[in-house]
């Protein structure tokens, strides 16, 4: 098989997500109602904090400011793997049924021409939620605004991002070898309410499976020190890039892997 290049898979999504999104476009009430409901849910995230920091003042050193910025990254952390990743949720259905034989048959990587089927437009509401909340955040607990500290935000996001993506790239193609894999992706989904708290008000264990197992830790909490802790930032933080990629980069190979053993197999 001919092998592709990085401008040639830019090309293909760009022409697949405009495709994509003229379809969603043509049904502007479901849109709209989907993006409000996105938003919504958010919202009540951040009021659950209002109403936590009305009778305790502070969590672990935490106050209520500091928390809503954890929560606001990590939805902005969350929006990649919600909008450009959502097709995941879609894998066992197409293995199960069989139609996912299409996509070995095609002269392109399998893992992108399945991935860029769908783009998730409700994850926009998210993004922009995010992004206000940690304004918010920003403006009452003073952090200084510069171009090396905007730039570190920006690393820190994407890098918190890659966790979450490799998480559900993990958690999806469990569907090669398990009948039930619904059940891990739900599980696996649900573990991200745990990312908009710090890691040091859970006890020992839960921080080492957080941080180590199921790496939850990093969709917000080590990537945002960077920013709300610049004179003590722990190693965890500065590293968390290369963890990022290398999480992703193994759970891209776990996914092709399952597809070799579906192409082999044809089950």
């Amino acid at each position: 098989m001919q092998k592709r290049g990085f401008l040639f898979y830019a090309r293909m999504y760009r022409k697949i997500l405009v495709q994509d999104l003229k379809s969603k476009m043509s049904y502007r009430a479901d849109f709209v109602i989907s993006t409000f409901g996105m938003i919504m849910t958010n919202l009540s995230g951040f009021v659950t904090f209002l109403i936590l920091f009305q009778n305790f003042p502070t969590i672990n050193g935490w106050d209520y400011h500091h928390m809503l910025f954890l929560y606001g990254f990590s939805l902005v952390a969350l929006t990649p793997v919600q909008c450009f990743f959502d097709n995941n949720w879609n894998l066992r259905f197409m293995v199960q049924s069989g139609d996912f034989i299409k996509y070995c048959f095609r002269p392109i990587n399998v893992f992108f021409y399945f991935i860029s089927e769908v783009f998730d437009v409700k994850g926009l509401g998210q993004l922009a939620f995010g992004i206000g909340t940690i304004v918010y955040a920003w403006i009452h607990i003073g952090i200084a605004v510069t171009p090396l500290v905007i730039l570190k935000l920006i690393v820190y996001l994407l890098t918190a991002s890659l966790f979450m993506i490799a998480l559900m790239n993990f958690a999806a193609a469990t569907c090669f070898w398990i009948k039930g894999s619904g059940y891990v992706m739900v599980i696996m989904f649900r573990f991200k309410d745990f990312a908009k708290y710090p890691a040091s008000i859970f006890s020992g264990i839960f921080q080492v499976i957080f941080t180590f197992i199921i790496p939850i830790a990093f969709i917000a909490y080590y990537p945002s020190l960077v920013i709300l802790q610049p004179d003590n930032v722990p190693m965890l933080s500065w590293i968390s890039p290369l963890f990022g990629f290398a999480f992703v980069y193994l759970s891209y190979k776990f996914w092709m892997l399952g597809v070799r053993k579906y192409d082999f197999t044809g089950s």
